[in-house]
């Protein structure tokens, strides 16, 4: 069964270009705000959106995420609402894949069977869950590729060629190639580290192999985009969203404009990128 994700990386591969993956968290400032703010991402230029599940114990994430994720649970962000959103999102644009992004507990208090048909009637694509690893697949992972969502899973510098196969074993749509060993926003990719590391996943994979962790720039993305199927901001797009806000934390006349304009450029870096030869 092709996906929307499957779908979109065949259409770039034939454009002879990488993905401009974006990611931020469901309902920050505010459940309104941040409908609003998804809603203008494809336009932008965003190729696949990664949509944040808030949650109160994100350990994998740095500071900006983390303060996301608390604004967006203050403006009482669920998960039931962050399926909402989704829904909203689809009445008008059934193209770009949409991915959740986050953490098992949520979702086992919601219900994985529960999770799993409502993320796909809401218009979900795919899921990135952190703190599952290879070793719980029956919990997940398994069950959401019956249900004809991608399971995608994370590859960090220290996930070696013995590891390796374990990871892909049931991943699909992509592979999350994490570049730097730590928490999000807490340090600069570099590109030709990670084009060494797309290259040796490249060996045990047919997926696409897409970068993330440390990309703030239009020079950054572009880089990253010449060396891998695709490029993915969060911490970036979550700090022009927070510096957008008024004293108090809510959403200005700026907030989405901010956003918007951040990715268009990151775009535009992606887009100019000289794909390696494969």
């Amino acid at each position: 069964m092709t996906t929307r994700i499957d779908a979109r990386f065949a259409e770039l591969k034939h454009q002879g270009r990488a993905a401009f993956i974006t990611f931020l968290m469901a309902g920050d400032p505010d459940p309104a705000t941040s409908l609003d703010i998804i809603k203008a991402l494809p336009k932008a230029g965003a190729d696949i959106i990664e949509i944040g599940m808030p949650f109160t114990d994100p350990m994998a994430d740095g500071p900006a995420i983390q303060a996301a994720g608390l604004r967006a649970l203050q403006a009482g962000m669920t998960l039931k609402k962050t399926l909402d959103l989704v829904r909203s999102f689809r009445r008008q644009e059934a193209l770009t894949p949409l991915v959740l992004m986050g953490y098992y507990n949520p979702i086992y208090i919601y219900g994985v069977d529960r999770f799993l048909a409502d993320a796909k009637s809401a218009g979900v694509d795919g899921l990135i869950i952190v703190d599952l690893p290879p070793e719980e697949d029956t919990e997940l992972c398994l069950p959401a590729m019956r249900a004809g969502l991608n399971f995608i899973r994370l590859a960090t510098p220290t996930t070696d060629d013995n590891r390796l196969p374990a990871v892909l074993a049931n991943t699909s749509g992509f592979v999350y190639y994490v570049s730097i060993t730590g928490i999000t926003g807490s340090a600069s990719a570099d590109a030709a580290r990670a084009g060494e590391a797309v290259a040796r996943i490249k060996r045990h994979t047919q997926l696409p192999v897409c970068v993330g962790f440390g990309i703030r720039t239009p020079q950054a993305a572009r880089a990253i985009a010449e060396h891998a199927d695709g490029a993915v901001v969060g911490t970036a797009l979550v700090e022009a969203l927070r510096d957008s806000l008024d004293a108090a934390g809510r959403a200005t006349g700026k907030t989405v404009g901010a956003v918007a304009d951040l990715v268009a450029g990151l775009a535009e870096g992606v887009r100019g990128a000289k794909q390696a030869a494969e």
